[in-house]
């Protein structure tokens, strides 16, 4: 039986199912476009050097294809999530978890083939070549590699009573996961990077009212964001993470 977050988590995920179904391709695009232009002049954004991007699904959420490309072409190290078989033995651990790894190049970035749900994805006889941020027996040394911003799509957002953006993910928990992962390895490094910028990417349709009925669930484990870029072109900050 499903736990009264769980339940709660799935009825927030069926409802915005139907709201995003009926936004028209040409909204998407042009949220997109709000964002990216957005994105371009956001201090963050400018500063990283090295920049996680989710690759977008054809629809229902943000394109991030000109961001890829944008961050590429400015010398960014960019890096895309890579789902794989967790190598961890810890009680709890799902059996798949996510990684990132690097694109090395405009050219890499145009030969990722889609997948099931029409999403880039990294051919897995090409991750051992790459540098990973968490790395694995099969990977390049990644001491090194280290994340400035991540941007993060989601199913709905919010902003809590304390000013904080609370973020619904699809359910499977890669993100959290991931970042509580990344979280821990910073931390044990001695004068090590600090953690990344935590930025969500939102559908205007994403981004629930103040005063809605529905507001997102939030468990123990679940991250809040840094910020939020919606489509209309606004970059929230929380107040408190």
């Amino acid at each position: 039986m499903a736990t009264p977050l769980a339940a709660a988590k799935q009825k927030l995920r069926a409802a915005m199912k139907q709201r995003l179904s009926g936004i028209p391709y040409e909204s998407v695009l042009a949220q997109s476009s709000q964002v990216f232009e957005a994105l371009k002049e956001f201090k963050p954004y400018r500063e990283a050097q090295s920049i996680s991007i989710y690759l977008s699904m054809p629809s229902a959420e943000i394109q991030t294809d000109s961001l890829v490309r944008h961050a590429l072409a400015s010398g960014k190290q960019v890096f895309v999530p890579y789902l794989h078989k967790s190598p961890l033995d810890t009680p709890g651990t799902p059996a798949r978890v996510m990684d990132m790894v690097r694109l090395t190049s405009l050219q890499d970035y145009e030969t990722l083939q889609p997948d099931r749900w029409g999403i880039p994805s990294i051919n897995p006889a090409t991750v051992h070549e790459r540098k990973r941020i968490l790395g694995g027996p099969d990977a390049e040394r990644s001491d090194l590699a280290t994340l400035d911003l991540i941007l993060m799509p989601g199913v709905a957002f919010d902003v809590d009573d304390m000013g904080s953006i609370r973020r619904l993910g699809h359910g499977k928990g890669f993100y959290d996961f991931f970042i509580n992962r990344y979280a821990a390895k910073v931390s044990s490094s001695r004068d090590g990077p600090r953690a990344p910028l935590l930025y969500g990417l939102a559908l205007r349709e994403q981004l629930l009212a103040a005063d809605a009925d529905e507001a997102v669930p939030m468990g123990p484990y679940d991250r809040k964001l840094h910020g939020l870029i919606v489509g209309d072109g606004q970059i929230k900050d929380s107040i408190k993470t």
